[in-house]
């Protein structure tokens, strides 16, 4: 050998002695992104074959590895990771979920489906964004969130929002428009009760291919709910969610102060309006900075109105084994209502969800929620007193030894005809609900042929029982006749019961390039409702008398009027299946089709098909490697449901007696009329053209849909034939269309930041186009909206304003105006500072004929926009929301020309036109409770409805990893709801379901720390 090839191989035998003197063993634990360990994870020391798997806690350790050794770890369905070793004996790695690789899994009816394998349009929203928002209603969560779902905020305690999936397809209300709720298999009408932090996911399907598996439930769509499960293999986690906050009215009207009051008063033409200014001044004295003001200053809204503080605690165990998996909860939430009366709302939950492979061939579930929940809801009718409720007076007066409980201030003592305070009916008034809801679904599961064929039975009872209470004190203001003279007692006690039986029978196979799933079932549904009221008067009450009093056998008297009894059952029956075809990934088939019969319409089978295709265009080998597509789909859908949310048929046959004279002989007879309505199925008709796709190593996704959906055979009121009044008939048609577009970004930047950023779009047209031949459909009356062909429904009917006359030579230069004062045979029935208005059918008479389409409360348009940021321990998310193309009656200012010695807003007060060419917009202070000016509803009193809100912003902080065995994960989070609204309508919120603002309550901005913990 030689001595260069000696002392080669000693080196070599050194160097290797070198590096295995620096090897050490290393320990660690590997988990996802929710701290969950990853039990069979691949923890390979890189270069090398060395390498071993994590146990069921997700632990591992792997012996000599070098000081600057790298590590590879790795999981099915995560994205791998490289770690450095760095001298460091205890790693804690964290893997992500691979988009990519793990193609998500969506649920769709009575079943899953992969995302890349759906043809029709559905919006998965996940539990990060559900919780973080504070409310009590797990729908006010999704608002701006989904293209295609409209949201309407109710700010009461307990209240749900208002939700409508691509617009209203249904002319009649009582709910026939409302989605069908599905919480683990299980159908409701709501989901109140739900508690956020319980939720997994929810998914919105949109289009009738997605929604039809459910029936006639589902016309209006389906919002898909999972409640939080264990895994297989998942050692036992704890995690508490909690948060504790303030909510604050937003966005208050501001009222006319006295001075405004009082000027608004005198400049009224009214010389009783003028004098009540001055009953004022004698009576509360006059205003040290205006002798011309009366020293009151009452700020209604101000008084009426509190902060209100709400809180959510909520305790879960998730975990499983081989065999077992379990989920168990409990929540307690509290909302105070920002109304200054009992108006609050707290809710307590217990949950679980359990499932059990009983054999390698039979499965179990069972998933149980029972929810107690007492809701005090608001005197409502206290918001439209607040507004009218002139700020000359006082909330009481201690002078009025004769008022009761209180010394009511009372406006009549002014020589006003109403009372105008609203702290009797707010102090006076208690209106409580008590729900018991009690939810279980019981499920069974057996491979006839494993993996292939599978049977399944589900039985779920969702049962309510709700007990009410109202209570009305008696109150007297000390003059007049508006005064509450017994004390009220009002008891209701209602039950409601639905019980589901579902069967199916799912086939699934590979076989090629071919993939197949076909199922059939069928389910049995009874729907039971029962009430009973009963009405008691002057029970005992007064000074130290409480709620110990407010039982009926206590009550002096019954009143039989009062008293009611009533119920319903309606029982369905269902036949379904399902066939769902995908060829090599590339081209794919998807059809439903159902048979639902029902006791509810005279009608009583409807049957219903769907079908969908899609074609993944970046499978094609044409696009393999492009460089910017990594899947591109597009997908097209047609489907008919028929709606089960209309109410069932009324009326009946009736018969008069009546007699006849012929010569001189009377003949008896009857006289047989029927306003019985023989109904059938409401039939939705939808097509849905949409693409999917995922951009630049799947960072940008878009998803971007087109939709008709026509409802035919709505029922609408016609008009009898001979006989006054209206019948409901099977006889319109209404359509709604529009186009739903969402792009998001995501990027991982390195290991310490991230960010996403994202939106969605969405249109509606609403339109009618058909009525059976009636010119239009009216409702509403002082505020009357028409449902016309070509028009949306109940769009706002009313004149045109076309200004503000300035001067007398204007008013006499209008053949218009000069008609109308000729008529009126007033020389000043219209002045300066009245309403102008278009004379559309150009007669020269402004009348009924020159009404016209005002707008739709529906809104043409809605948006919302994301951003979230996260940098080491910190994480940052904002939201923000919008609409636009709406309008909104405001019925308040409207009312004055009923009541015009009230008060009215302090923007109408600054705005007003008061001289030659101060506005062209507002009347006077006469001209708005002029006849002239308010004869019908016109477009100054319907008010553009478009908003643009800051929905949310939450910042988080995780604390760093404890080292040791116990190792929770602690995150602290503030947030801020709705902290601002840009609009211009004036109320406050341009939130109104119905488009009628006469009382709505407040939507609250929400302020709160919280806190989320992990073991």
């Amino acid at each position: 050998m030689k001595i260069s090839n000696v002392i080669l191989t000693i080196s070599f035998l050194l160097f290797q002695s070198l590096l295995y003197s620096q090897a050490s063993a290393v320990s660690g634990t590997v988990t996802d992104s929710d701290n969950i360990p990853l039990p069979g994870a691949s923890v390979v020391l890189k270069g090398t074959a060395t390498g071993t798997q994590t146990d069921f806690d997700g632990n591992f350790t792997l012996d000599n590895v070098s000081a600057d050794g790298v590590l590879v770890i790795s999981f099915i369905g995560y994205t791998s990771k490289e770690v450095a070793v760095n001298n460091q004996t205890t790693l804690t790695i964290s893997l992500q979920e691979d988009a990519q690789a793990l193609d998500e899994i969506v649920v769709v009816g009575y079943g899953t489906q992969k995302k890349s394998d759906l043809t029709g349009s559905i919006t998965t929203v996940s539990s990060e964004d559900i919780a973080r928002t504070p409310s009590g209603a797990p729908m006010q969560s999704l608002q701006g969130k989904v293209a295609g779902l409209q949201v309407v905020s109710n700010g009461a305690p307990g209240s749900a929002p208002t939700i409508r999936v691509r617009g209203l397809g249904s002319y009649t209300g009582d709910g026939a428009s409302n989605p069908l709720y599905v919480v683990d298999g299980t159908f409701y009408d709501d989901i109140g009760f739900l508690n956020n932090e319980d939720i997994e996911t929810i998914s919105v399907l949109k289009d009738a291919s997605a929604s039809a598996i459910y029936g006639v439930r589902a016309a209006n769509g389906v919002v898909l709910i999972e409640t939080k499960s264990g895994k297989v293999n998942q050692k036992a986690q704890i995690t508490y969610s909690g948060y504790q906050g303030v909510q604050i009215a937003q966005n208050l009207v501001k009222l006319s102060n006295a001075e405004q009051f009082s000027t608004l008063a005198r400049e009224s033409g009214s010389a009783a309006e003028a004098s009540y200014i001055d009953n004022a001044m004698q009576r509360y004295g006059r205003s040290r900075i205006n002798p011309n003001v009366p020293d009151v200053n009452t700020d209604w809204y101000d008084l009426i109105l509190r902060h209100a503080l709400i809180q959510n605690h909520s305790l879960g165990v998730t975990g499983g084994t081989e065999s077992v998996t379990y989920s168990l909860g409990i929540s307690q939430f509290e909302q105070e209502g920002i109304l200054k009366m009992k108006n609050d709302y707290e809710r307590f939950n217990i949950r679980a969800k359990v499932g059990v492979d009983i054999s390698d061939r039979l499965k179990a579930g069972v998933s149980t929620i029972f929810s107690n929940s007492t809701t005090y809801r608001p005197e409502n009718a206290a918001f439209s007193s607040a507004y009218f409720a002139v700020p000359i007076m006082p909330v009481l007066d201690e002078s009025k030894t004769e008022a009761y409980p209180r010394p009511y201030a009372n406006a009549q003592d002014l020589g006003y005809r109403q009372p105008q305070n609203p702290f009797p009916l707010l102090e006076n008034s208690e209106y409580r609900d008590k729900i018991r809801n009690n939810l279980v679904n019981f499920n069974l599961e057996y491979q006839l042929i494993p993996d292939k064929l599978n049977l399944r039975t589900a039985y779920s009872h969702n049962f309510e029982a709700k007990e009410i209470r109202e209570v009305r004190l008696p109150y007297f203001y000390g003059i007049g006749d508006a005064f509450r003279e017994n004390a009220e007692l009002v008891k209701k006690n209602e039950t409601f019961s639905e019980q589901t039986w579902d069967n199916t029978l799912t086939y699934n196979d590979d076989f090629g390039k071919h993939n197949l799933t076909v199922l059939a079932g069928t389910s049995f549904r009874n729907r039971s409702f029962e009430q009973l009221e009963v009405k008691g008067l002057n029970f005992p009450n007064g000074t130290g008398i409480g709620d110990e009093s407010y039982y009926l056998d206590l009550a002096k008297s019954i009143d039989l009027d009062g008293v009611g009894d009533d119920g319903v059952s309606q029982y369905f029956f269902s036949y379904f299946s399902r066939v769902a075809y995908n060829f090599d990934n590339k081209y794919l088939l998807y059809g439903t089709f159902r048979a639902d019969g029902t006791s509810k319409y005279q009608e009583k089978w409807g049957y219903f098909p769907t079908i969908g295709a899609g074609w993944v265009i970046s499978e094609e080998s044409f696009m393999k490697s492009n460089g910017v597509f990594d899947f591109l789909k597009l997908r097209a859908s047609w489907g008919e449901l028929g709606n089960a949310n209309v109410n069932a048929s009324t009326g009946g046959i009736t018969s008069t007696e009546v007699n006849g004279v012929f010569g001189d002989t009377r003949y008896p007879g009857l006289v047989t009329s029927s306003d019985f309505e023989a109904l059938k199925w409401e039939v939705t008709a939808e097509t849905n053209v949409g693409l999917t796709a995922r951009l630049f190593d799947n960072n940008l996704s878009i998803e971007t849909d087109y939709f008709t959906r026509e409802t035919r055979d709505a029922i609408i009121p016609v008009s009898r034939l001979l006989v006054p009044g209206e019948t409901r008939q099977n006889v319109g048609v209404i359509k709604n269309s529009g186009i739903e577009v969402a792009v998001n970004w995501s990027k991982q930047v390195s290991d310490d930041f991230s960010y996403s950023i994202g939106g969605n779009f969405s249109t509606l047209n609403n339109e009618i186009l058909d009525l059976a031949g009636q010119e239009n459909l009216t409702s509403g009356g002082d505020i009357e909206q028409r449902s016309v062909v070509g028009g949306a429904i109940n769009s706002f009917f009313g004149l045109d304003v076309a200004g503000v006359y300035q001067t007398a030579e204007e008013i006499a230069a209008d053949p218009a105006a000069q008609a109308a004062i000729a008529s009126s045979g007033i020389p000043d029935y219209i002045q300066p500072g009245d309403f102008k208005f278009v004379d559309h059918n150009g007669d020269m008479v402004i009348d009924a004929q020159d009404r016209v389409d005002l707008g739709s409360y529906l809104p043409t348009y809605n948006f919302g926009f994301n951003l979230g940021l996260n940098y080491k321990a910190w994480d940052f998310s904002l939201n923000v929301i919008g609409q636009g193309g709406n309008v909104i009656a405001n019925s308040k200012r409207f009312a004055i020309r009923q009541t015009p010695d009230a008060n009215i807003d302090s923007d109408f007060a600054i705005n007003r036109w008061h001289g030659e060419g101060t506005t062209n917009s507002y009347p006077s202070a006469r001209g708005i409770r002029n006849p002239w000016s308010n004869q019908f509803l016109n477009s100054f009193f319907v008010e553009d409805g478009d908003f643009i809100r800051l929905q949310n912003i939450t910042v988080g902080y995780t604390l760093p990893s404890l080292k040791g065995k116990f190792n929770p994960n602690i995150r602290f989070y503030m947030t801020a709801e709705r902290p601002l609204t840009f609009f211009k309508y004036n109320g406050f919120t341009p939130e109104v379901s119905n488009g009628v603002d006469a009382q709505t309550y407040p939507i609250p901005g929400v302020y709160t720390l919280g806190v989320n913990i992990k073991i």
